[in-house]
């Protein structure tokens, strides 16, 4: 639109419908704030999560390659720690994640003996998942990477608290609306 003259974009409004929207285009002179202009990178929600994650996972990663794990296997264990002996389906669920991404996962802390799979007698559709001694055992070094991650983050216990359930909450609407 930027070429056409203001008649032909009167009329290519009005060819969309959209006689109401009144663009940058039209109105050059105009100036969005930044904390108004719902087209800005850093106004954007999805962004600031996006951004937040990556940076977060980011500060796990040196303490977790020492543990000889990489994030999605931390949150495996994770909820592995708080229930022993769950299916797969379990943990995707519990992760949001599909089986295809979830059994390579699953497969690689197999190999380094922190897990074992087996079929679950009761339905052998299933496949149950335990810890081993030495899956359990890096449950206290564990603890000392949630340490060192709220020092890099500068929050109280609090604050995480609440924006967690901020979080949790924005999950559970996205779900409901599907």
């Amino acid at each position: 639109m930027r070429g056409l003259g203001v008649a032909a974009r009167a009329s290519y409004r009005l060819d969309l419908g959209i006689d109401h929207v009144v663009s940058m285009v039209d109105a050059p002179e105009q100036q969005v704030s930044s904390t108004t202009d719902p087209l800005l990178l850093d106004n954007q929600l999805c962004y600031a999560l996006y951004a937040a994650a990556h940076r977060i996972t980011r500060s796990y990663r040196p303490m977790l390659e020492r543990m000889g794990l990489t994030y999605p296997q931390y949150l495996v264990l994770l909820v592995l720690w708080e229930t022993d002996g769950v299916t797969v389906s379990d943990i995707g669920r519990r992760l949001r994640l599909d089986s295809g991404t979830l059994t390579p996962v699953l497969k690689r802390l197999e190999t380094a003996g922190f897990l074992i799979r087996n079929r679950r007698r009761s339905d052998e559709r299933e496949v149950e998942i335990q810890l081993t001694q030495h899956g359990r055992d890096l449950r206290a070094e564990a603890r000392l990477v949630r340490e060192s991650v709220m020092c890099q983050l500068n929050m109280s216990e609090p604050e995480v608290q609440a924006m967690r359930a901020d979080l949790n909450a924005l999950i559970e609407n996205l779900s409901a609306a599907g």
